[in-house]
């Protein structure tokens, strides 16, 4: 088992390195001077900063440069912010994006598992029309969409109530966290009730579902212990990215909701051409996903005792 999460280790420092070398070319092949504008007013100035920056120097030195500053921990110091370094950035606002995504996760998890367990129970019944309906809804809808229109349902509601039911923007208190994390959270939370249906549908038929029940035993007991945890190893094997996915993919929820994450930067170093927070926040991005893919699998080992890895 050591030798395998080893491997699976150097296989992982092996995709960072991947992830940085493309984010490197791929920004300096992208049309546009860095220092344009307002950073650079005279020729000397701008000399400065390309000397600041390492920009003076031939793009293999620069890579080189990038590398050893990645293989430290340094991603830099930013182009627009002054005196600003990126790893500062990351420390300041990612513990937002991670609390938002943590809530989302919460949601996501709780909800895919209840909704998918109840669909299988009542198979081509009701429910399992209605929720799978919803399901199609929210894998279907944007969720740039869905945040729109529950900013607009949050005015709405606020102004009938005539007090503020629910913040419609900004950071700080746990009400401030909760539509924004059902909303991040709800194109993960269709996905997972849409695996779990299927899942337990699958475990139902299964031999040892049989043998509990001519056994005798509870069917509360037969849920909880047979059918509810198998069906959910194939929802724990993919939980891995998307917790990744949903604690860093939250860009857009983040910009509709005014919430100080570090996707707000991330879109900001986008339109300022802020190279080093661009590829900082690209390379920690990569490493946190390819972590808890790694963290997924020895979780799956220790919830399947009939998980081994060969030799």
């Amino acid at each position: 088992m050591l030798t395998y999460f080893a491997k699976r280790i150097a296989l992982g420092l092996v995709t960072i390195w991947f992830i940085a070398s493309a984010t490197f070319f791929g920004m300096h092949a992208v049309p546009g001077d860095p220092l344009a504008g307002d950073k650079a007013m005279t020729a000397q100035i701008r000399a400065n900063l390309e000397a600041k920056y390492g920009l003076d120097k031939p793009l293999g030195s620069q890579y080189l440069i990038y590398l050893g500053n990645i293989a430290r921990g340094d991603f830099g110091i930013s182009y627009t912010q002054e005196n600003r370094r990126v790893n500062d950035i990351i420390r300041e606002h990612f513990p937002i994006s991670a609390t938002l995504g943590i809530l989302a996760i919460v949601f996501a998890g709780l909800g895919g598992v209840l909704w998918g367990a109840l669909t299988a129970l009542y198979r081509n019944r009701w429910p399992d029309v209605v929720i799978m309906f919803l399901v199609i809804l929210g894998i279907s809808v944007p969720s740039f969409v869905v945040a729109a229109i529950s900013q607009w349902s949050l005015v709405g509601a606020n102004l009938a109530a005539g007090t503020t039911i629910l913040p419609i923007g900004g950071w700080g208190t746990v009400w401030h966290m909760l539509v924004p994390a059902l909303v991040l959270g709800l194109s993960t939370m269709a996905y997972l009730t849409r695996l779990m249906r299927s899942s337990m549908l699958e475990v139902v038929s299964t031999d040892y579902i049989r043998t509990a029940k001519a056994k005798g035993l509870p069917a509360t007991q037969i849920f909880s212990r047979h059918q509810l945890r198998n069906a959910i190893l194939p929802v724990v094997t993919v939980l891995g990215p998307a917790i990744a996915g949903i604690t860093t993919g939250g860009f857009v929820v983040e910009i509709v909701f005014a919430i100080p994450g570090l996707g707000r930067y991330f879109v900001q170093a986008i339109q300022q051409l802020d190279y080093t927070v661009i590829m900082g926040t690209t390379v920690f991005y990569g490493a946190f996903l390819v972590f808890m893919v790694i963290l997924v699998d020895l979780v799956y080992g220790l919830i399947d005792p009939r998980v081994r890895v060969e030799k």
